[in-house]
């Protein structure tokens, strides 16, 4: 085959290939579309309960309103900063507890039990444990944070560096490699793609432990304005507050995406 047939053949595979992301991307926004027109139809001819599930137009004044008096942006800044640290350390905490459990297989059998003791465990039974070890306040969020994304980190990443070719690893030891240079030549680039998958998973996990700390402790947050909305029968609040967290989460998701992308691309 020529080499002008192959350039043209992947120009078109390349062009069909941006149609179909085309598609798929309007394909997503109308029915998300279609979901807020439906949902605003429902609530407005009391299909549904207005004043349960409000309605689309009603959440979006809502949210401009506290956006122009000031109220809104502190809950989502403490709020967003609270996931960040929990999601920074529960991952940076849970990679290094899963490298020293790598590194001896001592420390792997005695604490292998206890891992599966700490994920079977409900993360949320924690948060007065944490309230009266941190204080009601922004450390017991942090903790929360961490604590539900700590041990699944450390479970993937361990089972990720036990998972590699062991061919690799004789082959460093065979020119003589320590076990440090088996783990930086071998193991770490072997589970890359886990540790940026398990990326991906903290953040959801980061802000389910960040909304349920705040459920429980604080004066601030958009876990605190859910609860707030649930206590004075704002509903129109509750589902703002869930709507801006959905946003957030997802942009947040989206930057771990990136990066992965970016590292990946570096690495190939």
């Amino acid at each position: 085959m020529q080499q002008k047939e192959i350039e043209s053949i992947h120009r078109h595979y390349l062009k069909q290939e941006a149609k179909n992301r085309y598609w798929v991307f309007f394909t997503q926004c109308m029915l998300f579309l279609l979901f807020l027109a439906l949902w605003e139809v429902l609530a407005r001819t009391n299909t549904i309960n207005a004043l349960i599930f409000s309605y689309p137009s009603k959440i979006w004044a809502q949210f401009w309103s506290q956006l122009f008096d000031g109220s809104l942006l502190p809950h989502v800044g403490m709020t967003v900063w609270e996931t960040i640290i929990g999601f920074l350390l529960g991952t940076l905490l849970g990679a290094v507890i899963a490298t020293l459990i790598w590194w001896s297989p001592f420390l792997s059998r005695v604490l292998d039990p206890y891992l599966v003791i700490a994920n079977s465990m409900p993360k949320v039974a924690l948060g007065p444990v944490f309230i009266v070890g941190f204080g009601p306040g922004l450390m017991s969020v942090i903790a929360m944070g961490c604590a539900i994304s700590i041990i699944i980190t450390t479970i993937n990443v361990y089972s990720g560096f036990r998972e590699v070719n062991q061919n690799y690893v004789k082959v460093v030891q065979t020119l003589g490699g320590n076990k440090r240079h088996v783990f930086r030549l071998v193991i770490l680039p072997a589970t890359f793609p886990t540790l940026l998958a398990t990326l991906k998973v903290n953040v959801g996990l980061s802000w389910v432990g960040v909304i349920v700390g705040e459920f429980l402790v604080s004066q601030q947050g958009l876990g605190y304005l859910i609860i707030y909305g649930f206590q004075v029968f704002n509903f129109t609040l509750v589902m703002m507050s869930l709507a801006i967290i959905a946003v957030v989460a997802t942009l947040m998701y989206q930057g771990v995406a990136f990066l992965e992308r970016r590292l990946t691309s570096q690495f190939k």
